[in-house]
């Protein structure tokens, strides 16, 4: 099975509609929640009045931080969240009372009853400004919620020995994750007194740790379950547990079922979106082209709860500088508290706001320098046994330089370059090329131990379960685990049952983040299928008059690897397992190999392999009109091992078109801490008509860590887009675009003078 696409396991019922979602929900006696949100982006609450909403007909409780049982805070690194507000609000999502009712329409005329009293305070929304002294303090302690940096050579020295010195500052954009289905739950009470939620959850563990905390329940007391998942990217974790916290309380205070769900508007409002970052790259280079030094201080705005802030600013630092060989090295990024909506995390967690900086910047020095810009990365990439920013020895095949070549090579990038260079001095509408290369850090690194397990079970019929804590969301998942569940049994996928991920069915094996999936889901899954198989063989060793060593699973058979004819059929094997009262289910756990990470040094071996990639884009753009069409997209992604080739073009795809958003048209803009772009008649999302033809091009390099060499690839096909984009848009029309989006504003009219249109209005 492995390198085939078999059908998806999950395909049908999604396309005949028979799939379960959040808001397909419904259970006997339900209620419906509403929340009131906050007036103020900062405010001290002094009274909440609730007596109006609560004699409203139809109302079942509505319920304030005061009637919270545990803790009203939860945070997966700074415990700071509060699903209601307790004495201040933070930002304009944030909730002051929820409310439940027979209706959602009686349970919103009833928050709108609600009335409070504010004291207005302070606000800061610009995150270097919050940094400095004097600023409003969001949080006690000060603004300030992580600094991460990572120390090589000395460079100081570094930049003495350069004979150009560069510096230039880029920004990125806070964006939505957009997903088709907005977050939702219901929750209810089991027979046993179990608080269960159901949901589109993306990590239920974490979720489970929020609720019992803020409910004070041991965990044994609280399930979550996932119900079919309708997108996510990162965005259903944080505000997941807000949701499922709030809707647990009602249903614990109320005793009835309780769904609670957010409206388009509510999402834009209150869930957490993608890290704006302020970027400063100085870089120190040789006329010939070598890189001698990079300075770089980011600044990343978390809004108004700590979230994932210290894990993603923590994935740009290690990246910071991009596949390149960079002797003397100094970052610091630091995460700052804003009176914003708050920013976790989101595909590519930190390094498509990185990569668009220095990949841009690439492009910058060898324009100042007059050499090629694939010429120059070429000169500067990493290659085998080098070592990385972070003073890491890369041990294995480092194909930045095999991706640089396979894209550029299909896109026929020497003679546009030249061709559109010559065609742009008479054509109205600009031709340019652009390209754009990473590495990436595969799996949690060392941010966090990781580890996972999966049960595979034999039933008595041969069919065959399947239980992981990973998660569904649309990235196939379910078909490549059962692929290898079935690969080790050799059984078709067919046989095998994902069974849908649930708190109660497997002990905590992480988040489904960090396109860990297959590199530590997978490989738990192959343990556990491997065991069972051996169980098999064992059963079926005296049968075939062999030792189980020599049997192998192949075509719904156990047999004798070196004498096939000496087979059993599956099914019978099971059943002399089971004669022979053998257990048929089969845990493994799988933990990654050791890493580690020095904080105060800012330095380490940060992740235990690496993926690497380049992506280029053709595009066309009118100077007049400032529009991009972009027209081919080649990606060439290095995933180890492709175990179904069909998904990985597919999460290629499904990344270019994330990435050309992120480049091109996303922006949730604030005002003040005020949304503006309140649904999606405003916020743009790309449509079919906008990503242009996809050329997606897979490369092995088996890895030694992973199942069958398997690495990744979710995330690293959303981070290289927007600055191939940016690249082509300066080829194409002489214009270097340092913020992103890349919308109309920025390429007729310019950056400065788009800012300050919006500070006049």
């Amino acid at each position: 099975m492995i390198g085939l696409s078999p059908l998806r396991v999950d395909g049908r019922e999604k396309v005949t509609g028979a799939a379960r979602y959040g808001q397909d929900l419904k259970l006997a006696g339900m209620l419906y929640a509403k929340v009131k949100h906050a007036e103020y982006p900062h405010a001290e609450i002094l009274k909440i009045d609730t007596a109006r909403a609560k004699k409203i007909k139809g109302v079942a409780a509505v319920l304030t931080a005061a009637d919270v049982p545990g803790n009203t805070a939860f945070g997966a690194v700074i415990v700071d969240n509060q699903p209601l507000a307790e004495d201040r609000v933070r930002y304009l999502g944030d909730a002051v009372a929820v409310v439940a009712a027979e209706t959602a329409e009686i349970a919103e005329k009833a928050a709108a009853a609600i009335k409070v009293k504010y004291r207005e305070l302070p606000a800061v929304f610009d995150p270097r400004e919050a940094l400095e002294p004097g600023a409003p303090e969001i949080h006690e302690g000060g603004n300030q919620i992580n600094h991460h940096k990572t120390r090589k050579g000395d460079v100081a020295e570094g930049f003495r020995q350069a004979d150009l010195v560069i510096e230039r500052s880029y920004s990125t954009q806070r964006v939505d994750h957009t997903y088709i289905e907005t977050e939702v739950v219901v929750a209810s009470l089991d027979h046993d007194g179990t608080l269960t939620v159901e949901g589109s959850h993306q990590n239920i563990f974490s979720i489970r740790a929020a609720v019992a905390s803020f409910l004070g329940l041991p965990l044994s007391r609280v399930r979550i379950v996932q119900a079919a998942l309708g997108g996510s990217f990162g965005g259903k974790d944080d505000c997941m547990s807000v949701l499922s916290c709030r809707a647990g309380l009602l249903a614990l205070k109320t005793g009835r079922p309780v769904m609670l769900s957010n409206s388009r508007e509510s999402s834009l409002i209150e869930s957490y979106k993608r890290h704006p970052y302020f970027l400063d790259y100085k870089v120190g280079v040789k006329r010939d082209g070598t890189l001698t030094a990079m300075e770089i201080k980011v600044v990343a705005d978390g809004g108004a709860y700590a979230s994932m802030t210290p894990f993603v600013t923590w994935r740009s630092v290690v990246h910071a500088t991009g596949p390149y060989r960079v002797p003397n090295v100094k970052t610091d990024i630091y995460g700052a508290y804003t009176n914003n909506t708050y920013t976790g995390a989101f595909r590519g967690f930190g390094s498509p706001q990185i990569t668009f900086a220095y990949e841009s910047l690439m492009d910058e020095i060898a324009g100042e320098l007059k050499l090629e810009p694939l010429e120059f990365r070429m000169n500067n990439i990493l290659r085998d046994g080098e070592i990385t920013a972070t003073g890491q020895k890369l041990d294995h095949t480092v194909s930045v330089g095999q991706a640089l070549q396979a894209a550029t090579s299909a896109a026929g990038w020497e003679e546009k370059r030249r061709r559109f260079s010559e065609e742009n001095r008479t054509r109205l509408l600009k031709r340019g090329i652009g390209l754009a290369c990473s590495y990436r850090g595969v799996a949690l690194g060392a941010e966090g131990v990781d580890a996972t397990g999966a049960i595979v079970r034999i039933q008595s019929d041969g069919s065959i379960d399947l239980t992981t804590g990973l998660v569904e969301m649309g990235q196939g998942l379910k078909t490549v685990f059962s692929q290898i569940a079935a690969h080790e049994l050799g059984v078709p996928v067919e046989r095998v049952q994902y069974r849908r991920t649930d708190t109660s069915t497997i002990v905590d094996g992480g988040p489904t983040v960090a396109s860990r999936s297959t590199i530590m889901g997978g490989a738990a899954v192959r343990k556990a299928a491997i065991a069972a198989r051996e169980k098999l063989c064992a059963a079926a060793a005296g049968e075939l008059g062999a030792d189980p060593a020599e049997l192998t699973a192949v075509g719904e058979k156990i047999m004798v690897a070196s004498d096939p004819d000496r087979a059993i059929d599956f099914t019978g094997a099971v059943a002399l397992a089971l004669a022979a009262g053998m257990n048929l289910s089969s845990f493994a756990w799988h933990v990654s190999p050791p890493i580690w990470w020095d904080e105060e040094a800012g330095k380490g071996n940060a992740y235990f392999t690496y993926v690497y990639a380049c992506q280029v884009a053709e595009i066309e753009v009118d100077p007049e009109t400032g529009k991009i069409n972009v027209l081919e997209v080649w990606a060439a992604h290095d995933v180890g091992k492709a175990i179904n080739p069909e998904a990985v073009r597919g999460q290629i795809c499904g990344g270019v078109a994330t990435a050309i958003g992120y480049g091109t048209l996303e922006e949730v803009e604030l005002v003040e801490g005020v949304t503006k772009t309140v649904n999606l008649d405003e916020y743009l999302i790309p449509t079919a008509m906008d990503v242009g033809k996809i050329h997606s091009i897979i490369l092995e390099n088996p890895d030694k860590y992973g199942p069958y060499g398997a690495k990744c690839i979710a995330e690293p096909t959303a981070e290289l887009c927007a600055p191939a984009i940016a690249n082509a848009v300066a080829h194409a029309a002489g214009k270097r675009i340092r913020d992103l989006p890349l919308n109309l504003e920025r390429i007729v009219l310019g950056h400065k003078l788009v800012k300050k249109q919006r500070r006049a209005r």
